[in-house]
């Protein structure tokens, strides 16, 4: 049985990946930081809840002791999704609104993948998929620290990926561009009009359309793919 854990599984791109994951016959590792929201979707899915903070590595590592090795002694899919967003002009931000931003969105990368690491190269196979964005390769105004997060996930997906790849292990990342989740949720009505008609396609990207993505990126058919930062956005930029 192959096993997948992903971090920020209670919604939007976390939920569509467990989902198709779950259709895919996967054991299911999912992480939230709230059980309230999270132990639902792991009822609905058959899947085993991880709670915890994926910024600190003590409470990763405590909690794969607890609700993780526990029940298997591997990873086969380690989907890095959990990321949260700051907007903002970057002289407003405090030093703990860019270490939050930072630890969730990137050190969460390191932490998780220092931890499943060790079991795929032992069994010399496993894959490793980070949700990035477009704006980790562009830039965005106001969203500096969000920026630079999906940036340093870029290139932590790159080098980990030349690391490992003698092992048989993938590392692959999808860069989002506007997806209709809550993270958007603080655009107005007109707003979103009009931040879709930039958008080639004319549209928001749909949860599903990034969790078909991922699906391939861990299939078989993508086996000799790594290294690579899959922008999925419509043609936004």
């Amino acid at each position: 049985m192959k096993t997948a854990f992903v971090s920020g599984a209670s919604r939007g791109i976390g939920l569509a990946i467990a989902q198709a994951l779950h259709e895919e016959g996967y054991t299911l590792f999912l992480n939230g930081r709230h059980p309230e929201t999270l132990e639902p979707v792991c009822r609905r899915l058959d899947a085993h809840p991880v709670c915890f903070d994926v910024g600190s590595y003590e409470a990763a590592s405590a909690a794969f002791d607890m609700d993780v090795w526990p029940y298997t002694d591997h990873i086969d899919l380690l989907i890095n999704n959990a990321g949260i967003a700051y907007v903002g002009l970057l002289q407003d931000m405090t030093p703990a609104d860019w270490d939050r931003v930072i630890s969730t969105n990137l050190t969460s990368v390191f932490n998780l993948s220092h931890l499943v690491l060790p079991g795929m190269i032992r069994r010399q196979r496993g894959s490793i998929i980070n949700i990035s964005s477009i704006w980790g390769q562009t830039g965005a105004s106001t969203e500096v620290a969000y920026s630079a997060s999906k940036g340093g996930v870029d290139a932590f997906t790159r080098a980990l990926a030349r690391e490992v790849a003698p092992s048989g292990i993938r590392v692959n990342a999808v860069a989002c561009g506007v997806i209709d989740t809550t993270m958007n949720a603080h655009l107005d009505p007109q707003e979103k009009t009009d931040l879709a008609d930039e958008i080639g396609l004319g549209r928001f990207g749909r949860t599903e359309e990034i969790a078909a993505v991922v699906r391939f990126l861990a299939s078989e058919q993508a086996s000799y793919l790594t290294g690579q930062i899959i922008t999925v956005d419509g043609s936004f930029i």
